[in-house]
């Protein structure tokens, strides 16, 4: 019995053994795979923020049949790329009144965080013309620099104006060249900034094309897009606020239950002095399309609003946004391309690549988008990691480029960097190194069940040698007794 029970016991863990040995053997398979098939599918769906994203337009220059409108200056524009669709005096000097404030906005966005506290100054609150426009923030109050835009944008604040360039440059005047700089920067010929806030000042000036930059600009943060486009915000009341503010925005091409709702307009700003009539600039989406609208010096609030609204309907019909790179083949394409020689092809294939799968391109609406063109070209940059472009053309003509890029902070990057072969040290290109321990792992439960299999012979063996045994003694006892 108690032979009988070893053996039992002997024969379970062997059992146990070559279960764990499978179990063991499966996971790691599992994981080979699922290894590879996520490396797999890092080509295009990478991050690509670090990638230069930009887009391209082709045949948008002739577009006719747009409507008459009632402003002095105006301009629609492409908020990808900066493609001018319409203009009226587009390049003409206007003063622009508040709509000034998007360039305080924009500052304040590339200067600041949306906690920092701004504690408004006599000078900021007190400071400013008489009767204009104001959210009513007392002497001493401490916002955050999130709060203070809101009463910018939505009800034209020129106290937060005040305080906002205070904060940053120490001075509305100091802060003023600070904006003009900063315009020119962005492109802008025709832009002359000697306040925050608007206010009239004979040397104050802009154009209609020179906004549109500027907004364009402002639009690439998300705190701005999210402020310029809330309808109503509430400043509460706090040791430093005397009273509970609530704000609404001025803009009514944004609110639906206005006469002037326009329903693909996503944010605006609004503007008027007696002297720079009224302004509007404004940003609308439809379909994958987002195009800005400047209005300068119109003959009043209701005009700005229709011909803003009239201009979108029109350009919105004229044209369309096409994404060649949707079903775009990075590896396709730099296999295609003759002048990558094998060895180089076979290592840059091997790189964590990535690129801008949403580059699009503004064409006209009847435009066939098959006969666009991609093309990988190889233009390395080494300390930034740009790897090439993918080139965007038609008719032989390049639209547009946008950069593919690889981590240099990766292993894979340090080791491409260096100079070495990639091939066994790639996150996307596991194959080789995990087909090896896939082999080791092989063999290794190979043998585990091989021995186990000799174990349990070998048991087997003893067991039957110890019932020939036991046998053989009972019949020698079976033969003394007879």
């Amino acid at each position: 019995m108690k032979r009988l029970f070893t053996f039992i016991l002997t024969l379970t863990m062997a059992f146990s053994f070559c279960v764990n040995s499978l179990a063991a053997a499966a996971t790691t398979t599992t994981a080979t795979e699922t290894t590879a098939a996520t490396a797999a599918t890092t080509e295009a769906s990478a991050d690509t923020s670090n990638t230069q994203a930009t887009g391209a337009s082709y045949g948008t220059s002739k577009l006719s049949g747009a409507p008459d409108i009632v402003a002095e200056s105006a301009v629609v524009m492409d908020a990808g790329t900066g493609t001018v669709l319409y203009g009226k005096e587009a390049s003409t000097k206007r003063y622009p009144a508040s709509i000034t404030k998007v360039m305080t906005a924009l500052l304040a966005v590339e200067n600041c965080n949306m906690s920092d506290i701004i504690t408004y100054s006599n000078a900021a609150v007190n400071g400013i013309e008489a009767g204009s426009s104001t959210a009513g923030i007392n002497v001493g109050a401490k916002l955050t620099v999130e709060d203070s835009l809101y009463a910018l944008m939505l009800v034209s604040a020129n106290e937060a104006a005040a305080a906002i360039a205070e904060h940053i440059s120490g001075s509305t005047t100091e802060f003023a060249k600070l904006m003009t700089k900063r315009a020119k920067e962005l492109g802008c010929k025709n832009t002359q900034f000697k306040n925050p806030h608007g206010l009239p000042d004979e040397e104050h000036y802009t154009t209609a094309y020179d906004m549109g930059l500027i907004l364009k600009e402002a639009m690439k943060h998300p705190e701005f897009r999210k402020i310029a486009g809330t309808i109503s915000y509430t400043l509460k009341k706090s040791d430093s606020l005397t009273d509970t503010l609530e704000l609404w925005n001025h803009a009514k091409i944004l609110r639906q239950n206005s006469d002037y709702y326009y329903e693909y307009a996503k944010g605006a700003k609004t503007g008027f002095t007696q002297v720079a009539l009224n302004t509007l600039v404004t940003y609308a989406k439809k379909d994958n399309v987002e195009l800005i609208c400047v209005i300068l010096k119109d003959h009043g609030a209701d005009k700005s609003y229709t011909d803003t609204a009239n201009l979108f309907k029109w350009a919105f019909n004229q044209v369309k946004a096409v994404t060649p790179l949707t079903n775009f083949s990075l590896k396709t394409a730099m296999t295609e391309n003759s002048s990558i020689d094998s060895a180089k092809l076979d290592q840059i294939q091997l790189l964590n690549s990535s690129y801008d799968t949403n580059f699009s391109v503004l064409v006209k609406k009847d435009f066939d988008e098959s006969t666009l063109k991609t093309a990988f070209k190889l233009d390395e940059d080494k300390k930034t990691g740009r790897l090439g472009y993918i080139i965007i053309s038609c008719d032989d003509k390049e639209l547009g480029r946008t950069e593919v890029t690889y981590d240099i902070t990766s292993k894979q990057g340090k080791t491409y960097l260096e100079g070495k072969s990639l091939d066994d040290n790639l996150k996307t290109a596991p194959v080789a190194s995990k087909r090896k321990e896939a082999i080791h792992k092989g063999i290794s439960f190979s043998l585990r069940i091989l021995i186990a299999v000799i174990l349990i012979i070998l048991i087997m063996h003893m067991i039957h040698r110890h019932e020939l045994e036991k046998r053989r003694k009972e019949r020698i006892s079976h033969r003394k007794k007879s």
